[in-house]
């Protein structure tokens, strides 16, 4: 019996387009934490943070605030739900790893690349994906892995 060929190849690389990491975006994620935890319909914030508060992350060593790691992990996973549809958020897996800082407005592309696709014996087509951002110079600023199973049709 011949097994049809993946809709994905090993090797086969999919980009975002580029956008940047703006003041606002980050804004965002950090308030949103507390908001949701205390749920009573306000937008709530928490004491300043790196990723929040230039003169806080200034006596932290760094030039102003930075990106919280897990917008280019939402962002990844938004890639893969992209690529791969309901089946992203199946079983499956998404590891990252903040390589380097985020500042404001700087460059960020997210990407992916197949490394396998293996078909397994219910039909299914199981991928394993090396993810990761990218600033304007090709430099790796989040990285990672990613397993995704998609059902036969």
């Amino acid at each position: 019996m011949s097994q049809a060929p993946h809709p994905y190849p090993a090797g086969m690389e999919f980009r975002l387009a580029p956008r940047p990491m703006t003041r606002e975006r980050m804004r965002w994620y950090v308030d949103i934490q507390e908001t949701v935890q205390v749920d009573d319909g306000r937008i709530h914030t928490q004491p300043p943070t790196i990723h929040d508060d230039d003169d806080y992350a200034r006596k932290q060593g760094l030039p102003g605030i930075i990106s919280d790691g897990m917008i280019t992990t939402n962002w990844i996973h938004g890639l893969l739900v992209d690529v791969f549809g309901e089946a992203a958020a199946g079983p499956g897996r998404l590891r990252t790893k903040y390589i380097a800082p985020i500042y404001e407005d700087q460059c960020v592309i997210t990407c992916a690349r197949i490394t396998q696709a293996s078909q397994q014996a219910d039909g299914s087509t199981r991928y394993e994906v090396e993810v990761w951002c990218e600033d304007d110079q090709a430099r790796k600023l989040t990285v990672g892995e990613a397993e995704v199973t998609v059902a036969a049709r």
